[in-house]
């Protein structure tokens, strides 16, 4: 278990790693609270907050009086899934598959009015303008355009761009990611698209814009990233409460 990290999130992060490698049929509930308790040894509300995590990012659901099932279309390979209350990197979201990231271009410049607002930050502020391409087994899923101001997340290079910016962020800098605010919207493709994406001029991106928040409420990312409609789903998950 990584330092800081809670016992149920390990917990999630272990049975997310089992549902995604198929360990578990999906015609039949997973394991039940108490064994899965006994066989992580943890209390069985441990367990639970740890399940409920993998509920509200869609990978479970929960039938009244039968178990715990696995939702059987969170485990389309071919597709990025990209939760709702995700916050993690692209990285992060691929755990277990080998993501490459080549750079297009990395620079320092001056914000626009439409990034400063953003970001929350002076238009005097500089910041990094980053544009990169995420790959998955050669292929690009994602074009990536994000904005970070230079003062919250010093010392990126290149070496970081072509790895994950939000590990370097949380293991290097520890420094912790809390929440972000997303607008997806469906687009034509651009140029550059067709260029990096291998996209055809008549298909459809997904566009997926975010402001990105610390822990300590600073923006410290303001991204587009165009993906590949076929390599692309959202899900939300929306738990009545009684």
């Amino acid at each position: 278990m990584a330092q800081n990290q809670t016992k149920y999130s390990f917990i999630a992060e272990e049975i997310r790693k089992r549902i995604m490698n198929h360990a578990y049929p999906l015609n039949q509930p997973i394991p039940d609270e108490i064994t899965l308790a006994k066989e992580f040894d943890c209390s069985r509300m441990t367990m639970k907050k740890a399940l409920e995590v993998l509920v509200l990012e869609g990978l479970l659901y929960r039938k009244r009086g039968h178990g715990t099932f696995i939702i059987k279309s969170a485990l389309d390979a071919d597709r990025l899934q990209i939760h709702n209350q995700e916050v993690n990197g692209f990285t992060k979201l691929l755990d277990g598959k080998k993501v490459i990231s080549k750079v297009i271009e990395f620079k320092v410049i001056f914000p626009t009015e439409e990034i400063a607002e953003r970001l929350h930050i002076e238009l005097e502020t500089p910041i990094y303008d980053i544009l990169r391409v995420r790959l998955v087994k050669e292929e690009p899923y994602v074009l990536e355009h994000t904005y970070m101001p230079v003062g919250v997340i010093p010392g990126i290079n290149q070496q970081i761009l072509e790895g994950s910016i939000y590990s370097y962020i949380q293991d290097e800098l520890k420094l912790k990611i809390a929440s972000s605010y997303k607008q997806i919207r469906a687009d034509k493709a651009t140029l550059l698209d067709q260029q990096y994406l291998d996209c055809a001029s008549d298909d459809p991106v997904v566009e997926v814009e975010q402001t990105v928040y610390l822990n300590n409420g600073l923006a410290f990312e303001f991204s587009k990233s165009r993906h590949r409609y076929d390599k692309f789903v959202f899900t939300t998950v929306n738990i009545a409460r009684r």
